[in-house]
């Protein structure tokens, strides 16, 4: 016959594994937001694919849910909301976090990368990975993805092949330096709005294009709204995902080690990706009734030139900017053609 005591203490062990089970489905309850300005897009298919190669490697202890096309807010509510906490992760163009750190702005001069593999070779090369994911720590954030976007290109809703038809033109532009000083040297009245202003502000006649990758024109339909694209190609579009460190750091370290595998594995899957994607979006795009304009080759020439000079005078006037942006130039220049 069992005492009280002998009683009490069955009762304990028979809860144990009840505990234990509640004990690992609390740790399942970790959840990552993902959030990003675009949809259909190289950002949008690096975040579906990142969740596929977390829950690969540590199965339900992080639930991942994606946010695509501004569900979480505009774009600096989105960068706000991970230097603050409440979004776990966000996906971006570099060009949106320079208010962050100047040193996002090294990605963004013109010229740096003259093609997606000049990206690709960059970003994965092992000493400056590790560098470029822990270079924002003293924001408190960490990049956990590092993605080539596309080129860059202006659309607008009249034609433009020639330097002298964007003056006056209001155009919007990323919230970086580096776009809007180009666009104010073409003459352009450059605005850095979020991607969520755009349509109703071209609809309403107060803009007239905007500076953008190709995949947003077609994703959002924008050949409704005027058929013109001049194809710069100035700069090449990077997109990183910052992740929010203080949450990284809040879980246990085989979690911490499968996120930073799974946003450089997704890189891998989605780089192919992404580069067919520009190509089709082109297609797309004419197949809709738009027209991709370029600049005759003397005036592409000398709008390069003069965006060139006006960048090192950018670059010279921040010390960090310049030591970030002549460390990548030398990586970049030693992997040309490889």
């Amino acid at each position: 016959m069992f005492t009280k005591f002998g009683r009490s203490v069955l009762t304990a062990l028979s809860v144990l594994p009840l505990l234990a089970a509640m004990g690992q489905s609390a740790s399942a309850q970790a959840t990552m937001k993902l959030a990003s300005a675009t949809i259909n897009d190289v950002q949008h298919e690096w975040q579906k694919e990142f969740a596929k190669e977390l829950a690969a490697r540590i199965g339900d202890q992080v639930k991942t849910e994606i946010y695509p096309a501004s569900q979480l807010g505009p774009i600096p509510r989105m960068a706000e909301g991970v230097l603050l906490g409440v979004i776990e992760a966000f996906t971006t163009p570099t060009s949106f976090m320079s208010n962050v750190d100047s040193r996002f702005q090294a990605f963004d001069v013109p010229g740096l990368f003259r093609t997606p593999k000049d990206v690709d070779n960059a970003i994965h090369d092992p000493a400056y990975r590790q560098h470029l994911e822990e270079m924002f720590l003293d924001k408190g954030i960490r990049v956990i993805g590092a993605i080539y976007n596309a080129p860059t290109v202006i659309f607008t809703t009249k034609p433009a092949d020639k330097l002298e038809a964007f003056k006056g033109l209001k155009v919007r532009t990323f919230a970086s330096p580096f776009q809007i000083k180009p666009m104010e040297q073409l003459g352009v009245i450059p605005l850095p709005l979020a991607l969520s202003e755009v349509v109703p502000q071209l609809q309403a006649g107060s803009l007239d294009g905007m500076l953008v990758g190709m995949p947003i024109l077609t994703a959002f339909k924008y050949y409704d709204i005027g058929k013109y694209i001049t194809d710069l190609r100035f700069a090449e579009i990077v997109s990183v995902t910052v992740m929010n460190e203080d949450w990284f750091k809040s879980q246990s370290p085989a979690v911490q080690k499968a996120i930073i595998e799974a946003g450089r594995a997704a890189e891998t899957t989605v780089y192919p990706w992404g580069v067919a994607n520009v190509e089709k979006t082109y297609k797309i795009w004419t197949d809709n009734g738009g027209q991709i304009l370029k600049l005759a080759p003397a005036e592409q020439a000398k709008m390069e030139s003069d965006f060139a000079t006006l960048a090192k005078s950018l670059v010279d006037g921040d010390a960090a900017l310049k030591a970030e942006y002549e460390s990548l130039q030398k990586l970049v220049a030693a992997k040309a053609g490889k």
